[in-house]
């Protein structure tokens, strides 16, 4: 009897976890330690996960997140309880408005203790319930396995999102620890002393009962909302009449199973890319049109929204013409029909995937292509404004190098493979007109939420999936701050990358504005500070760059992708001055 219900066993609650996460094909899990969850780690790299650990809880999140969309699969972080978990906060907030698949394992205070001021016991259930789209809290431990199926199968599944699993300590351990833990020092042999002992001793039972039987460990099916024959019927009537035809698209374009680029090739229509889409048309595409966009939405008679939303982004829907024909397409019904009610109005609006949408939408076009002097058209003005953004490269600053100088001789010298990761306001802002993502999903950004601090988690999740890339960090000197421990991270778990700071001593994006209107630099300004020593310091190699080496600057970026290479660290400190570039461009 004992040996069924799993008091003789010296296994543990760790190895089952570490069993799903491994028929489920998840290789990486990012961590900071904890007693409430080593025996999840301790499993699961004994099963060949490779247990990544860092500097601060929220970079594990960001990790298991960049993970998430370079892998197509679930990124997975396990913080210990309380603080470990309230620091993951604002990752999972992220990466539930970046619709990134991941699950969030927390530890928890033993069951019998919740609630009655165990160390770091806090209601952790209702904390996450409003960040994730799945929150349980594992009782017994026959519970783990169908609960941790059940949580990766939901966050892939309609709109991706974060889901989160507590693991009390008493789930986790061994029977014996947990019985010498819990067994009351000193039994009294009164009525009260009997009754007590046989309590524990009946929660104890339950908690190991059939912990151990075999189970189904595969992943159970995800669900993934399309698009019915109508509605593509529909649509493709909408397209094959239309002159002047846009296509927007968002993160989701790239989510599997279909990621979108072969379907725009073949349909030949203009396209705006935005979030993880950038790139999706590789560098130079005819089709790509990377400037004038809101001209460009004036004169369409058809807007596809495949997978953006009408929030700040889109003037909450008001840069979208009243005369144009509108198909919005997105997995999440709430973000599908944002600001309709106000500022626009779809004519087809479609809950489901906007990839296979847009591949069914292809094939039904065959051999339809849009009037090719439209593209044209937008290309020529596209060349005009590059043209200008090219002469402002060549304004010389007050002082130090011109920052959007910098990003071109960056951008020219990128490898082709390269992953680009967004950290920062202003610098990052000027990035985002200039460096040209090669391929999708190879521009990581926040996302929605706007959050600084996830460089060093991004780029170290996307070294891991992608150690043959070159993988950079655009921070700008604000930013750089929230990540720049994780330099000891990249250096202790060999995944090199280098870190472009444009470093002009402010919160400029806020700086811009706040001066102007409020007369007052107050909290904006920061120093020229040494941060290429900080990263020598965490093991990394930092290079001061000012004026006096721009004629060397392309060497000393060529030197950086060698050193990287070989496997250093990088950080390039570059001082940069102030531009108009992107003036007026809001920043709240």
């Amino acid at each position: 009897e004992n040996k069924k219900n799993g008091t003789q066993s010296p296994r543990h609650g760790g190895e089952s976890v570490a069993e799903v996460l491994r028929a489920h094909g998840v290789k990486f899990v990012f961590t900071l330690v904890g007693g409430h969850i080593s025996p999840i780690l301790v499993a699961c790299e004994k099963l060949g996960i490779r247990i990544v650990d860092t500097r601060h809880e929220a970079t594990a999140v960001f990790a298991a997140d960049a993970v998430a969309r370079l892998s197509g699969t679930v990124g997975v972080a396990a913080v210990t309880a309380g603080p470990g978990l309230t620091n993951t906060v604002t990752a999972v907030k992220n990466a539930q408005m970046a619709e990134s698949p991941l699950l969030l394992i927390g530890g928890a205070a033993a069951t019998l203790l919740q609630g009655r001021g165990a160390l770091q016991d806090i209601d952790q259930i209702s904390l996450f319930k409003p960040l994730c789209k799945f929150c349980a809290s594992v009782r017994t431990v026959r519970e783990i396995v169908p609960t941790v199926r059940k949580a990766l199968a939901i966050a892939q599944s309609g709109t991706p999102g974060p889901v989160f699993i507590e693991f009390p300590i008493d789930t986790l351990y061994p029977y014996h620890v947990v019985e010498k833990e819990s067994a009351p020092k000193n039994t009294s042999k009164s009525l009260f002393g009997k009754i007590m002992a046989w309590y524990l001793q009946n929660h104890l039972s339950n908690l190991f009962a059939g912990a151990w039987e075999t189970c189904d460990l595969s992943p159970l099916p995800v669900y993934i909302p399309h698009a019915t024959e109508d509605e593509v019927q529909r649509c493709v009537e909408l397209v094959s009449r239309a002159r002047k035809p846009v296509i927007l698209l968002g993160s989701q374009a790239t989510l599997p199973p279909t990621p979108a680029d072969d379907a725009l090739e073949s349909l030949g229509i203009p396209c705006f890319l935005g979030g993880m889409s950038r790139g999706m048309l590789g560098k130079n595409s005819p089709l790509h049109i990377r400037q004038n966009r809101r001209d460009a939405l004036k004169e369409a008679d058809l807007v596809l929204l495949a997978g953006t939303v009408c929030d700040f982004r889109l003037s909450y829907g008001r840069v979208l013409n009243r005369r144009s024909k509108i198909i919005a397409v997105n997995r999440d019904r709430s973000q599908l029909l944002k600001n309709s009610d106000m500022f626009w109005k779809p004519t087809v609006a479609i809950q489901g995937d906007a990839g296979s949408f847009l591949l069914r939408l292809s094939k039904d076009l065959k051999g339809h292509r849009c009037p090719e002097e439209w593209p044209r058209s937008l290309k020529e003005g596209e060349a005009i404004k590059e043209k200008a953004n090219r002469a402002k490269a060549d304004e010389k600053t007050e002082r130090h190098l011109n920052p959007i100088s910098v990003l071109h001789r960056v951008d020219e010298l990128l490898a082709e493979d390269s992953i680009i990761v967004a950290d920062g306001g202003d610098f990052v802002g000027s990035a985002a007109y200039i460096m040209r993502p090669r391929g999708p999903i190879r521009w990581l950004d926040p996302g929605a939420f706007g959050t600084l601090g996830v460089g060093g988690g991004f780029a170290l999740g996307a070294k891991l999936c992608r150690p043959e890339s070159e993988v950079w960090i655009v921070y700008g000197d604000g930013s750089l701050g929230y990540s720049v421990a994780e330099f000891d991270t990249f250096t202790r778990h060999k995944t090199p990358v280098i870190a472009l700071v444009g470093n002009d001593a402010c919160w400029s994006q806020i700086s811009r504005e706040q001066v102007p209107m409020l007369g007052s630099n107050v909290a904006c300004g920061l120093a020229f500070t040494d941060y290429h020593i900080v990263a020598d310091g965490y093991g990394g190699k930092g290079y001061l760059i000012g004026r006096e080496d721009e004629s060397r600057l392309d060497d000393i970026i060529k030197k950086a992708q060698k050193e990287c290479r070989e496997g250093k660290a990088i950080l390039l400190n570059v001082l940069i001055g102030k531009t108009n570039f992107r003036d007026g461009s809001i920043s709240v």
